[in-house]
């Protein structure tokens, strides 16, 4: 049970506290540290706040309850995001600015938020998952559809075997919501890939269906072979490090690999049909603004154009070489103006079809020597740019949320754009009266050439459908809701137009990168099943 003496004073100052926006409650989770340690999750906060009202300690309030209960993003772009951490691992990079901290993934540290689940829960991949679905249904998520990401370090160069357990116990983890399910709890020097499917092939009909599965690595080790493997896995999305497009500035901050291996990994993952989820880092050894504004226009070329984007400012963090370079005055990190500009003259550049994921790294200021120490940076520069008369188009700018649409409401929209490997189609759904999207699909159409001699036997002569997404309130599976995103069946008429566009271009079979929990939807839209994707005549 949460412990409520603690939580009291700090429930008291959540719930009177006059100006209140989305950093006040981090805030204050800080001042009241859990026995002077860790900070307080939210379903501990929910527990203890329903003991105290029982116990007439604490006046029942909805004040109290919205600040508390829910995070209403988490779940309105569709999904709910289980995000997990595997176990130390040592890592390639010797990259300057990443911290390496005892008893955590490289690149990681203790106090970030998830970093402290995956401690506390010893980086068990069961309990990290079945925990935080649970603390997600505690504070009034709906967990139907869960999108799995897998972080620590690099992922590819983990034991093999470790890989197929860690991505197995997840599984299981999600599969335990359902009474039914039988865990065997392989160990880990047991496991086979049967192991894992078996754990797959229930959660294809259970109640916490998988519907995305990411994994994070480095440029250099995406070759035909790991990619295979990563789809193997389940994985439907990869989280890779680009950090930057400038070769002299990768040797500086001793990346490791230079762009040549980010273009050939774009290349391989996007033939393969993933989802391609990029970091880069401004401000880092050697740059400056005018190269970091060159380095993200360049993003958006035929040998990258990523789906999604996390941009993380460089932060100074302890015990770095980036920090031996700050002491002796030969690095210097920007000031919040000219971060401020960087942002300014980047962020509206990005195209429609690209999701902002996120813009600052959640590190606690604490925990930063120098650099940007604010984790509302997005705010201050989306009301900059919208000062300025500028406008950012993302994805995420323009999500519907929980609004109520009629097809009378929304139009089609089509973005055309090349890349290295192929032609691609966003496809989606906007509202006609304020450009909110409601839902998109991603439609590649990779060159005959490369198509007839793809590396993978299944995608030979495909078009790929490479995501499908509608937005609105998460709704349970099965479950009607007149006039949310997800119930219009925007889903289907998506699916249509790609096929539509691929017979066009004399493709005569479609295949889809499908999520575990996704394979009965496209089941139900004529696809079959084949060992890593699935494929339908047209």
């Amino acid at each position: 049970m949460a412990e409520t003496n603690g939580v009291r004073p700090l429930l008291k100052e959540i719930e009177t506290k006059k100006k209140w926006d989305e950093n006040s409650l981090q805030k204050i989770l800080r001042r009241y540290p859990k026995r002077g340690e860790s900070l307080y999750q939210k379903d501990e906060l929910v527990e203890a706040y329903k003991k105290l009202v029982r116990s007439g300690d604490l006046e029942k309030g909805k004040t109290i309850e919205q600040r508390i209960r829910l995070k209403p993003t988490r779940t309105q772009s569709g999904v709910a995001t289980v995000t997990v951490l595997m176990k130390p691992y040592p890592c390639p990079g010797k990259c300057i600015y990443c911290p390496d901290v005892n008893n955590m993934p490289k690149s990681y540290i203790p106090s970030e938020p998830g970093a402290q689940r995956a401690l506390a829960h010893k980086f068990d991949p069961y309990n990290q998952t079945k925990y935080r679905i649970q603390a997600l249904r505690n504070v009034g998520h709906n967990t139907d559809k869960i999108e799995l990401i897998i972080l620590g370090g690099t992922f590819s160069v983990y034991p093999k075997i470790y890989q197929i357990w860690f991505v197995k116990r997840c599984f299981d983890a999600m599969n335990s919501f359902d009474k039914n399910y039988q865990e065997d709890n392989i160990k880990e020097e047991n496991i086979t890939w049967q192991d894992l499917y078996k754990a797959q092939n229930f959660n294809e009909t259970t109640k916490c269906r998988n519907v995305g599965l990411a994994l994070e690595t480095r440029p250099d080790f995406i070759t035909n072979e790991e990619v295979i493997r990563m789809r193997k896995l389940g994985a439907t999305k990869v989280q890779i490090g680009v950090q930057s497009l400038n070769n002299k500035i990768l040797k500086l901050n001793k990346r490791g690999h230079t762009i040549k291996e980010t273009k050939e990994a774009f290349k391989l993952l996007r033939l393969a049909g993933f989802k391609i989820h990029a970091h880069i880092m401004p401000n880092l050894y050697g740059s400056n603004i005018k190269k970091d504004i060159k380095d993200y226009k360049k993003l958006w070329t035929k040998d990258y154009y990523p789906d999604e984007l996390k941009i993380y400012p460089t932060s100074i963090l302890p015990n770095t070489e980036l920090e031996k370079l700050y002491q002796e005055g030969k690095y210097h990190p920007y000031s919040e103006q000219r971060l401020l500009k960087y942002f300014v003259n980047t962020l509206p550049h990005t195209p429609r079809s690209v999701r902002l994921t996120r813009i600052v790294r959640d590190i606690p200021s604490n925990e930063i020597v120098a650099g940007n120490k604010k984790t509302n940076f997005r705010q201050i520069a989306e009301n900059e740019i919208k000062k300025l008369g500028f406008r950012i188009e993302d994805i995420r700018s323009r999500e519907i949320r929980d609004e109520k649409i009629t097809w009378d409401d929304i139009e089609q929209e089509i973005i055309k754009y090349k890349t290295s490997v192929s032609t691609e189609y966003f496809i989606s759904y906007i509202t006609k009266k304020d450009d909110k999207i409601c839902g998109f699909l991603r439609l590649s159409l990779p060159k005959k050439r490369l198509s007839k001699e793809h590396f993978i036997n299944e995608l030979k002569n495909c078009a790929i459908i490479r995501e499908v997404h509608v937005y609105g309130a998460l709704v349970n599976i099965g479950k009607e809701s007149k006039g949310e995103a997800q119930h219009l069946g925007l889903g289907k008429e998506l699916i249509k137009k790609a096929e539509s566009i691929a017979k066009e271009n004399g493709f005569k079979e479609i295949s889809v990168i499908s999520a575990i929990g996704t394979r009965k939807y496209y089941e139900k839209r004529g696809f079959k099943r084949n060992e890593l994707y699935m494929n339908k005549h047209l």
